[in-house]
């Protein structure tokens, strides 16, 4: 039998059975991380990248690592976490996507259930949530996952929380 727990770190499943935690999904580490395993044998917690974030929107996990919280803004994008990591967890790509995160629309969504609302997608810059009308006054948000950042800005302002950031390896 297992259990889940959602953290700021990640999805965690506790094997009852084993007695071990496991993570099901890596947590949402800053913008141009190396992968987990390597960002955390190069990360030393020293918090500069945290201090450096001009949005405030990373955060010290419990495991001492910095993750991303969007509670209250979303990612400008800015660079300033990678120019202020000296051990070189974060390293800027040119050719490729800061990460793989991926906004997600849950069922709880308001539109989805036939209220007016589009505060996502009037949030979103790169214009990558659209709505699609439906039966009985319904209007399915979908998300283009080649428009999708994951800068997280359509995450504030849903009145639901119907908003979720995903890791999803995208194809170039």
């Amino acid at each position: 039998m297992n259990k889940i727990a959602y953290t700021a770190e990640g999805v965690t499943r506790l094997d009852l059975l084993g007695g071990r935690l496991r993570a099901a999904n890596p947590p949402m580490r800053p913008p141009w991380a190396l992968g987990e395993a390597e960002f955390q044998d190069i990360c030393t917690g020293c918090d500069a990248c945290i201090d450096a974030c001009p949005p405030a929107i990373l955060k010290k996990a419990r495991a001492g690592y910095p993750v991303v919280d969007f509670t209250n803004a979303g990612c400008t994008f800015c660079g300033d976490c990678v120019s202020a990591c000296r051990p070189k967890a974060l390293v800027r790509n040119t050719d490729g996507r800061p990460w793989t995160l991926l906004a997600t629309v849950a069922p709880s969504c308001l539109s989805a259930k036939g209220t007016m609302c589009r505060m996502c997608g009037d949030r979103c810059d790169a214009q990558a949530i659209t709505f699609k009308l439906a039966l009985g006054g319904k209007s399915n948000p979908i998300i283009d996952a080649l428009l999708c950042t994951g800068c997280g800005d359509c995450i504030t302002p849903c009145p639901v929380d119907a908003i979720n950031m995903i890791s999803h390896p995208l194809e170039s």
